[in-house]
């Protein structure tokens, strides 16, 4: 198990100017997906048929709660405010990138290890029906750690631009613009694949995270937008083609996360605006001692948090199966129960594998991470591109899980990440 500091050791390490309102934003939004994966999950077994599926395709009532649920913007928001801290005129944009990157992958290989031996476990106690929704759910999460390697490959280009209010509306505009121009192809006869290009969505929160650590985006101006950007959404579902939950369902005809929709691209804006807006009152909640602890330390494990939450989720599931309780539909009768109980279960697998985990995350690996040189011109854009090409490839390998196919997308992302590293080898 690893060490957890006291309340008063992490206040006193704390530096003064900590932007807390940022650490607080981040491992909150990360708490509140976890949980929304560990509600919406239900599994349905009929003979050797086994099907996960989703609470909000059952009861679409709840689909609104996603408008709540769906918080990675902000998480992308904070982190990369935190960390484009760190660019400045004369910063090698490659050491930058990767520096991230030894941190957010670290515990990756460790995690994709252990996903692969337990999907071992389960086929020889389980039915082979369950082999693919395991291999599949189990690591598909990881999509959002490959899309957001893939934006911080974009962070230092978007730090040279986003220098003035002006410069920063302008950039969320064309991102913007160019999102709702590829619905409208593709939802007017267009290849659906053109979708793809609105990944460009998740850098709407990046920039706006650049301009509040540049105090280019005032308190009052955020707010004025967030709220007007709100009805311009909820005009996009009331009188557009736009679906109403921000997360994907099975049977929808248009998702607003797989690939993103102009909806995403304005609940994004909406969010990180609010954010802006509420930012003092968060920074004081965060200022109380026991919540900054909570803070710093769910913060100094979040991938962690992330990675092995699924397992935990996945693990009580068979074992309820096993058990003779599946948690299958909300109609049937002691649904609700049976989520309280594997919540309570989820929540503690997840807590003990955190603590016995989180030293992982934290503990540098000889190679990986060694010092990393200040790499410049031809160099450090070949640095970004394979960041960039490995993020694509994690998300991509997610559609197949541990599955061949998937694992041949799992390859190219470790060769580009092998690729980073010996371009920025001191």
């Amino acid at each position: 198990m690893s060490v957890v500091p006291s309340v008063a050791a992490v206040a006193a390490r704390t530096p003064a100017d900590r932007d807390r309102f940022l650490d607080l934003l981040r491992i909150s939004s990360l708490v509140v997906v976890v949980a929304g994966h560990c509600l919406m999950l239900t599994v349905t077994v009929s003979g050797t048929e086994v099907h996960f599926g989703n609470v909000l395709a059952d009861l679409p009532i709840l689909q609104p709660l996603t408008w709540i649920l769906q918080v990675l913007p902000l998480f992308f928001f904070a982190g990369v405010a935190a960390g484009a801290r760190g660019i400045g005129p004369g910063t090698s944009w490659g050491a930058w990138l990767f520096r991230r990157t030894q941190r957010l992958v670290r515990p990756l290989g460790y995690f994709v290890a252990a996903s692969a031996a337990l999907l071992a476990v389960a086929d020889l106690v389980l039915a082979p029906g369950w082999h693919r929704p395991l291999a599949v759910t189990g690591v598909q999460l990881l999509w959002f750690l490959g899309m957001y390697l893939a934006v911080l490959a974009f962070v230092p280009l978007l730090a040279t631009h986003v220098t003035s209010g002006r410069r920063m509306f302008a950039v969320v505009a064309v991102i913007v613009a160019g999102t709702a121009v590829v619905d409208a192809v593709r939802l007017t006869g267009g290849p659906m694949e053109l979708g793809y290009l609105n990944f460009v969505v998740w850098l709407v929160p990046a920039a706006l995270g650049i301009a509040y650590l540049r105090g280019l985006l005032s308190r009052r101006t955020a707010a004025i937008l967030a709220c007007v950007v709100l009805v311009i959404d909820v005009a996009l579902v009331a009188l557009g083609p736009y679906e109403t939950s921000l997360v994907t369902v099975p049977g929808q005809r248009l998702s607003n996360l797989a690939p993103p929709s102009l909806l995403l691209a304005g609940h994004a804006v909406m969010l990180c605006c609010a954010a802006v807006a509420v930012a003092p009152w968060l920074r004081r909640l965060a200022a109380r001692p026991r919540i900054w602890w909570s803070t710093v330390i769910g913060n100094t494990g979040a991938m962690t948090l992330y990675l092995w939450h699924m397992p935990a989720l996945l693990t009580v599931l068979v074992l309820s199966h096993l058990a003779g309780v599946d948690r299958t539909a909300p109609t049937e009768p002691g649904f609700w129960w049976a989520t309280v109980g594997q919540l309570a279960a989820t929540a503690v697998l997840t807590g003990v594998a955190f603590l016995a985990l989180r030293g992982l995350e934290n503990t540098p690996l000889r190679w990986w991470d060694g010092p990393v040189a200040a790499v410049r011109g031809t160099r450090s854009a070949a640095v970004l591109l394979a960041v960039l090409a490995a993020g694509l490839a994690i998300a991509q390998a997610t559609r197949w899980g541990l599955t061949p196919h998937g694992w041949t997308w799992f390859a190219g992302g470790a060769a580009a990440l092998l690729a980073a590293r010996l371009l920025t080898r001191a």
